[in-house]
């Protein structure tokens, strides 16, 4: 039988690799979320209706740009109603 010891020295090398790695993952996953959404797919991200859809559309908490009678909305756009603030929409 076999015994290996772990020094805090093998553990801070695992913690160092592990967080690279980690941050490797969120940086191709920022990178490769799509900028736009459709509505269906905010519906899903927000877990709303689509009357609670067209209710932020129309009070102007979010503000969709129609291309060919298809909403679309910024990522960007949508986290900031969920970070509270209204950052990034135009005046």
């Amino acid at each position: 039988m076999n015994i290996e010891v772990l020094t805090k020295e093998d553990l801070q090398v695992f913690r160092k690799e592990l967080l690279r790695d980690l941050q490797s993952l969120l940086s191709i996953k920022a990178a490769t979320r799509k900028e736009w959404l459709r509505s269906n797919e905010v519906r899903k991200f927000l877990k709303i209706s689509p009357g609670t859809l067209q209710h932020m559309r129309e009070t102007g908490k979010l503000r969709p740009s129609k291309v060919g009678g298809i909403f679309f909305y910024r990522h960007r756009d949508i986290e900031n109603l969920l970070d509270g603030g209204k950052e990034g929409f135009p005046e």
